[in-house]
């Protein structure tokens, strides 16, 4: 919906790029306004924006005034209202964090609200598989570990869909990405929150939260032993430098290295309390690289392959600002296409020129 500038609130999220006096845009959509960002849009003398009807915090936006209301998201049926993907997302955000610290305060996991906040977003996924590659820009620094938690889960059960495993399997992997993490419930709060890097001692304590997710879902009958186990082996590494076991390739289970590149892709591509956000491009093309040899490579490759299926005519934005299109891509090195600039139509290769990267799809 569109509002007035007097209306924003911190938490409020841009659906459409905003502009000025230039081609290029001064904040991006799905961007999360801050005060700093609104006192930004002032002194551009912007007037007015479109955000989403629901903030981040999953709470509803609503105005005193609307200029203009989007073509509705929400539509009835059989007297049942169907939710936006952003807005369900933002939901299931907040009920994971309630479960979350219920685990905290020592009550036990129940595999009923995980699934019933993550099945609607699966399905949803089915009509609109490009929404989870924008999720990272939701995640915020206070609500990290939430965030992270569903949509690893719904990346982890986006992979196996693709990899064509049966529905029960690719849903038990959302289970088990979603659960990956539920044993930081048992890590001390201070680590949890810290504003900082941590030190070696707090980094073996974060460690051990494989064991600790294991032994809360240990006893879950819904939930399957390869589930399980991935859950165990999440930080396990191939070439066996993971933990908290050390296992090697042929003794991690296929469930734990999907899990592994979905909460890989996740943390580097979100804003954490110690590290910024990079490129889902960026990230993908560090972990073909930088990581070869520690992540399943079919894995990672479906993940790419995903991400670059927008195909030829895509619009782009590149790292350095410019908007470009998508005009050829080479399967050997999908996150480096051949794009065309929209303002000079320029051809540019990628690959060879590797100070620019695609910073993200501009829908």
């Amino acid at each position: 919906m569109r509002v007035k500038i007097a209306e924003l609130q911190e938490g409020c999220i841009l659906t459409k790029d905003i502009y000025s006096w230039t081609n290029k845009p001064i904040v991006a959509k799905k961007t999360v306004l801050t005060r700093e960002v609104i006192d930004v849009l002032h002194a551009f003398l912007i007037k007015d924006v479109t955000v989403e009807k629901t903030l981040v915090n999953g709470m509803p936006f609503i105005p005193a005034e609307v200029i203009e209301d989007d073509k509705p998201k929400a539509i009835e049926k059989t007297e049942k209202v169907i939710k936006s993907f952003i807005d369900l997302y933002l939901e299931a955000v907040q009920d994971y964090k309630k479960e979350f610290i219920s685990w905290q305060s020592g009550l036990t996991i129940k595999i009923g609200p995980i699934r019933a906040l993550l099945l609607p977003l699966l399905e949803m996924l089915e009509d609109s598989p490009s929404e989870i590659f924008e999720l990272h820009h939701l995640s915020k620094k206070d609500d990290y570990l939430y965030h992270h938690a569903v949509t690893v889960g719904l990346l982890s059960g986006f992979i196996g869909k693709k990899l064509n495993y049966p529905k029960g399997d690719w849903v038990q992997l959302a289970l088990a990405g979603c659960l990956a993490d539920c044993g930081m419930a048992k890590v001390n709060p201070v680590i949890l929150h810290k504003k900082t890097s941590l030190n070696a001692h707090e980094y073996e304590d974060v460690k051990k939260h494989p064991v600790y997710s294991y032994k809360l879902v240990q006893s879950i009958p819904a939930l399957r032993n390869e589930a399980k186990i991935a859950i165990l082996q999440h930080h396990e590494r191939i070439d066996g430098s993971g933990y908290p076991l050390g296992d090697t390739s042929t003794k991690i289970h296929p469930f734990a290295k999907i899990i592994a590149v979905a909460d890989m892709f996740h943390a580097m591509t979100s804003e954490r309390a110690y590290k910024g956000k990079q490129s889902p491009f960026k990230v993908l093309e560090m972990i073909l690289q930088d990581s070869f040899g520690k992540f399943d490579m079919s894995v990672v490759k479906v993940l790419s392959s995903a991400l670059m299926n927008f195909s030829i005519g895509s619009k782009v934005k590149l790292s350095d600002g410019q908007t470009a299109e998508i005009i050829f891509i080479d399967q050997q090195n999908p996150t480096r296409p051949l794009v065309k600039l929209m303002e000079t139509n320029d051809i540019i290769h990628l690959e060879k020129n590797r100070h620019l990267y695609i910073d993200e799809i501009k829908q």
